[in-house]
């Protein structure tokens, strides 16, 4: 009798369900709600880099006899093209996450075909976030610290709310690579327990 229930779980109405199916269930609404966040998480990222603007004034000193001469100046996201990519990038994974998330709940049938090709594409997403990522921080990096090198200044002094603003959206696009890491991690383990 006992053999009868290996492999089982008991439901909350008493009956007994088969693992197997249990575990297909908790992987596929983890896959969901995993998508889901990617999808917000990249939305986010893109949004708080693409609105990122700040104006400011800047004392010149032009002759060191004369005062300074206050300049206007404005730092927005498409002066750079390592911002311009990042927003792209996570539009781009945005995009993808919300097609994923529909062909994932579309697809309760399990089809293998379907569900390659969107691990396929969530792999490159990977790619695409780390680098967008990697891009807009080194960026980021230098408008914190400048670099001494070839006499570039240090920006995040004057600009502190845009560099902030930025660094946030590097974080969260950071987190969305990690979500869609594990999506692929989960969907290779998924594939490894079957064989």
């Amino acid at each position: 009798m006992e053999s009868q229930y290996k492999g089982s779980t008991y439901t909350s109405n008493g009956g007994v369900e088969s693992g197997g199916v249990a575990n297909k269930r908790n992987m596929r609404g983890c896959d969901v709600v995993l998508r889901f966040l990617a999808l917000a998480l990249t939305l986010t990222a893109a949004v708080v880099l693409g609105v990122d603007k700040q104006n400011t004034t800047v004392p010149v000193t032009l002759v060191p006899t004369l005062p300074p001469v206050n300049v206007p100046v404005s730092a927005k996201w498409h002066h750079l093209s390592a911002f311009v990519f990042f927003v792209v990038a996570n539009a781009i994974a945005c995009g993808h996450a919300a097609i994923s998330l529909a062909l994932t709940l579309a697809n309760r049938s399990g089809k293998k075909g379907i569900t390659m090709i969107v691990v396929l594409f969530d792999l490159v997403m990977v790619a695409l976030l780390f680098s967008g990522v990697g891009a807009a921080a080194s960026i980021g990096v230098m408008g914190f610290e400048g670099n001494s090198h070839v006499q570039w200044k240090k920006v995040c002094n004057v600009f502190g709310k845009f560099c902030h603003q930025a660094a946030a959206a590097i974080g969260l696009s950071g987190a969305a690579a990690l979500v869609f890491f594990v999506l692929v991690a989960l969907a290779t383990w998924n594939l490894h327990k079957k064989h």
